[in-house]
């Protein structure tokens, strides 16, 4: 089975006492299907997630955490902290089609400077846009467990570390 290492950003920023958390909508396939019922094109519910990527050959994966918020996101971020591993199994819908096995580390980061969603026009083959979300309520607004879970970790680190 194929391994991969990827390591991704809970990148938190205060505004107003409120603690913000940037997220991506990846880009997607266009919706696929017409509805039976209304004979109209389904519209694809948005998709949110955390920016992760994979960890190049030399690179420690807190400074891939860093750079795919950058990429991704258009901010700068410093690290807090390591938050934890997701780790799955997935098979590649593209090429070989090989059963693969993923571990992602996620690091909580702190915003330091830069403009939400101001990336370079070859990352938006990845990512549609990108954006500021209420922690509060990002663990909702997510589409995946660990990642989901990444955010409550955040969440419990804050309430322990009011210094960050």
């Amino acid at each position: 089975m194929v391994r991969e290492i990827s390591a991704g950003g809970v990148v938190i920023r205060s505004v107003e006492n409120r603690w913000q958390v940037a997220v991506i909508e990846p880009q997607k396939e266009p919706a696929a299907g017409v509805s039976a019922k209304t004979g109209k094109i389904r519209s694809q519910k948005v998709l949110l997630a955390l920016p992760k990527g994979l960890v190049d050959p030399g690179e420690k994966p807190e400074q891939t955490a860093i750079r795919e918020v950058k990429e991704e996101t258009g901010i700068t971020s410093t690290l807090i902290t390591k938050l934890g591993d997701i780790k799955y199994v997935y098979v590649r819908t593209w090429g070989d089609k090989q059963r693969v096995f993923k571990i992602v580390s996620f690091y909580l980061l702190g915003y330091r400077s830069g403009e939400i969603d101001k990336i370079n026009q070859e990352m938006r083959i990845e990512v549609k846009r990108a954006l500021w979300v209420e922690l509060e309520e990002a663990s909702a607004k997510l589409a995946y467990r660990g990642e989901k879970e990444m955010v409550k970790k955040a969440q419990e680190y804050l309430k322990l570390n009011s210094e960050a």
